[in-house]
């Protein structure tokens, strides 16, 4: 069973945070909670998930795209090597505006190869 309560603490503790600097292309732990159904969830007892920033629109909002170490063989889990010395995949299809104050801390910069061939894999999905 999802652990909804346990995130409205914290996600209350998040709304009064503050704001972070960050560009695309960074990789973030993020705060993306408990979600419904198929959404994508944040992990363990934090409910954080590393992300990709993948474009800013003011200092308040920014879209991301979650990352994963699950191997699926479909073309919405984008393989992007080692992150954190971990193979990683990018959630093409979990695509997902946020507000800056659920990232936590910043991991590092995907390479720009890499950032171009997860937006090019973005933009055919539609």
């Amino acid at each position: 069973m999802k652990k909804f309560d346990d995130w409205n603490i914290q996600k209350k503790e998040l709304d009064g945070g503050a704001v972070k600097l960050y560009k695309a292309r960074e990789i973030w732990w993020c705060s993306l909670g408990v979600n419904v159904g198929f959404e994508q969830d944040g992990v363990g007892d934090s409910f954080h998930r590393p992300v990709i920033v993948l474009k800013g629109f003011s200092k308040q909002v920014c879209v991301i795209v979650p990352l994963t170490t699950s191997i699926k063989n479909n073309p919405y889990h984008l393989p992007l090597g080692q992150i954190n010395e971990r193979n990683s995949f990018a959630i093409i299809s979990q695509i997902k505006l946020i507000d800056t104050r659920r990232l936590v801390d910043k991991v590092g910069m995907l390479n720009q190869e890499k950032f171009t061939e997860l937006k090019n894999a973005i933009k055919n999905m539609f």
